[in-house]
């Protein structure tokens, strides 16, 4: 009886894993805790000083929304406002994966929310602070153009 059980809960915990591993867009976040983007304030990014670039706010545990299978953490209720009106206007590029990373083609790569820019009114985040230089030289158009093109093809 008990083999049956075992079985059971490794089918079911397969199942859970699997129908995250394969979500409509995926979302950088922690595989523990569901937490996007490293817990950083997605909203703040926007009010920060871009050069010298300003280190990302905190979010905190008390001010969570939850959008695309991710917990999404803020730093006041203000912010979590504003992110769950307008959560398009408010996620990051791709849905916090490195940009750099999609633009080169080497696929989703998890990012932590510390390396990012804004590019136009849509916040892009990078897994190193050498992506985000490269991003700077002056060709970000071209590697956003590269990078929405790998994302569309890893969403269908």
């Amino acid at each position: 009886m008990f083999a049956f059980f075992k079985n059971a809960f490794a089918v079911v915990i397969t199942l859970v894993f699997a129908g995250q591993l394969y979500a409509a867009e995926p979302v950088s976040k922690s595989r523990l805790s569901g937490v996007a983007i490293g817990g950083k304030d997605a909203v703040a990014y926007h009010s920060l000083n871009r050069s010298p670039q300003a280190r990302a706010l905190g979010g905190k545990k008390s001010f969570v929304v939850k959008h695309k299978g991710a917990k999404w953490r803020f730093a006041d209720q203000a912010s979590a406002d504003k992110f769950s009106a307008d959560p398009d206007k408010y996620s990051p590029a791709y849905n916090g994966h490195c940009a750099n990373a999609l633009s080169l083609g080497n696929g989703l790569l998890r990012t932590d929310g510390t390396h990012w820019e804004i590019y136009g009114d849509k916040l892009f985040l990078f897994y190193a602070a050498n992506g985000r230089a490269r991003w700077n030289d002056g060709n970000w158009g071209r590697y956003k153009r590269d990078a929405d093109i790998a994302w569309a093809e890893l969403l269908q």
